[in-house]
């Protein structure tokens, strides 16, 4: 499988998220990541309730405290270490994982 750079990991702050469409193949791919101090993790950025793209602005998918990744649409929180949703019309489901991995500082993904 090739791997698709997204950024480099000291680009992002301690707790922080990014979006990225992934367009190398069709059909592109939208989806983010998120940091959460050393841990990288990265989802498809769909909501299991409405299907409807989960950030608020480009790069904002946390919760105001950073605790949490949030749905601009519905107000679903869901865990960041394993996207579980806790809060919301899609408690219970979780977010698509989507496979990462850093090396030597840089973010990659999977196609």
């Amino acid at each position: 499988m090739p791997l698709i750079k997204l950024c480099n990991f000291d680009e992002l702050n301690v707790v922080d998220s990014r979006g990225f469409v992934i367009s190398e193949f069709s059909p592109a791919r939208n989806i983010f990541i998120v940091r959460n101090k050393d841990n990288i993790v990265a989802y498809e950025n769909s909501c299991p309730h409405s299907f409807a793209p989960l950030n608020w602005s480009p790069d904002v998918f946390l919760s105001y405290e950073k605790d949490y990744i949030q749905c601009a649409h519905h107000g679903a929180l869901f865990e960041i270490e394993n996207g579980h949703c806790i809060y919301g019309p899609c408690t219970g489901q979780s977010l698509t994982t989507v496979e990462v991995m850093v090396t030597d500082g840089i973010i990659y993904t999977y196609l």
